[in-house]
């Protein structure tokens, strides 16, 4: 009898990651989640979009989780400079004002107004998401009133709009 070796095909692998990243996530493992999902980005990168997507928008749930507003920004930027489709850059619009939201309820907004530099580099070359983190960081220190008309996408907009209230 031949024992046959099939390796795992590097979406099933992700797959994998995910399931397990999820179930630390549950037991409140955030760390391990982390981890996880660290592999999944060094996996998907340039490789599975979609897969890149998801993974940058669950580590900023964590991040959520453990109060770190900033860092669920900066996932959630990289995952919309990575988003396959118009659909998904859609949802992670959405997904922004969700954060913005979340961190103006709690009253951590001023975080969202430092230490962006390394993000604003990744973003510079995308017009939009450049203007919105300009803007985001502008409205939260204070020294923007209004939300910039270069900025097109609807959910962007309102995101600003939640920090002008």
């Amino acid at each position: 009898m031949t024992i046959r070796y099939e390796p795992y095909t590097t979406q099933e692998r992700i797959v994998r990651l995910f399931r397990e990243a999820i179930e630390l996530e549950n037991r409140r493992e955030l760390d391990g989640a982390k981890k996880k999902l660290d592999e999944i980005l060094e996996l998907a990168k340039d490789r599975h979009p979609e897969f890149y997507f998801e993974a940058c928008f669950r580590m900023g749930d964590i991040f959520l989780q453990e109060d770190n507003y900033r860092g669920a920004i900066k996932c959630a930027m990289r995952a919309m400079m990575a988003a396959p489709s118009e659909e998904l850059y859609l949802l992670g619009a959405e997904r922004i004002k969700a954060i913005v939201m979340i961190a103006k309820e709690n009253d951590r907004l001023d975080e969202l107004g430092e230490n962006f530099e390394t993000t604003l580099a990744m973003v510079k070359n995308d017009k939009e998401l450049h203007s919105f983190l300009m803007a985001l960081i502008g409205i939260v220190r204070g020294e923007l009133r209004e939300v910039p008309g270069n900025i097109k996408t609807e959910k962007l907009r309102e995101a600003l709009r939640i920090l002008l209230d």
